[in-house]
């Protein structure tokens, strides 16, 4: 048998268990066409294993799904208790983000952590990400290609952690996740539902920064998160 023949072979065995396991009803499609996808082990174990976050982080890879690759220095995936309650969600890394490879560590991210210890909580006790993984050039905003690329990342980890509350921090947050349009001022103060979800939205620490003003408001947002937690 030539190595083309192998190959034939070879691929016809790799359908013929992949039909095989779609014939066999299981409950969750998806998990089968990610392992298919990235080549991965079919068997029942494996098949019927919930998708971690090290399964997301992995599946992304040295990601080049859009341009904002050629310019950054890390990845920045997300940190903190995969079973969290809580998951906050910004908008992207910044500098100092790309540098270190974690998400909210700059001047934003110190006020975001006294936040977070406001609340009664640590960073280790919430999970932290980003619609965006890669920092935009000068921090600019993100572009609508680059959330096409990135937010189904986003939507595995959501999907991985399930927490009872999701914090949108920012406009581009909650634009994304809730496909809306409407201004942040307009949406923060009251729960939304992301996929049967509590889902508050809130300014953005940075805005903070340069809005002190606003403070008053995210506090009203994270207490009335309190309440729920």
């Amino acid at each position: 048998m030539d190595s083309r023949e192998n190959l034939r072979e070879e691929l016809r065995m790799i359908v013929r268990e992949f039909k095989g396991h779609l014939v066999a009803g299981m409950d969750s499609p998806r998990r089968v066409s990610n392992l298919y996808l990235k080549g991965g082990d079919f068997s029942a174990e494996a098949v019927d294993r919930p998708v971690t976050l090290e399964d997301i982080r992995q599946e992304l890879g040295n990601c080049q799904r859009c341009s904002l690759h050629q310019g950054r220095n890390n990845i920045v995936f997300g940190e903190g208790d995969p079973d969290a309650d809580l998951v906050f969600v910004g908008e992207a890394p910044g500098a100092d983000e790309d540098i270190q490879g974690r998400p909210f560590v700059g001047r934003a991210g110190q006020l975001f952590t006294k936040i977070i210890a406001a609340m009664g909580l640590t960073r280790e006790e919430v999970y932290i990400c980003n619609i965006l993984k890669c920092r935009p050039p000068e921090n600019r905003n993100p572009r609508p290609e680059e959330i096409r690329a990135c937010e189904p990342f986003l939507i595995k980890q959501l999907q991985a952690i399930k927490p009872e509350v999701i914090c949108a921090l920012g406009t581009f947050a909650a634009h994304t996740l809730l496909d809306t349009n409407v201004p942040i001022s307009v949406l923060r103060g009251k729960f939304h539902s992301y996929q049967g979800i509590k889902f508050m939205p809130t300014y953005h620490p940075a805005y903070l920064l340069r809005n002190p003003g606003a403070k008053r408001q995210v506090w009203e947002d994270v207490q009335m998160i309190m309440k729920v937690l």
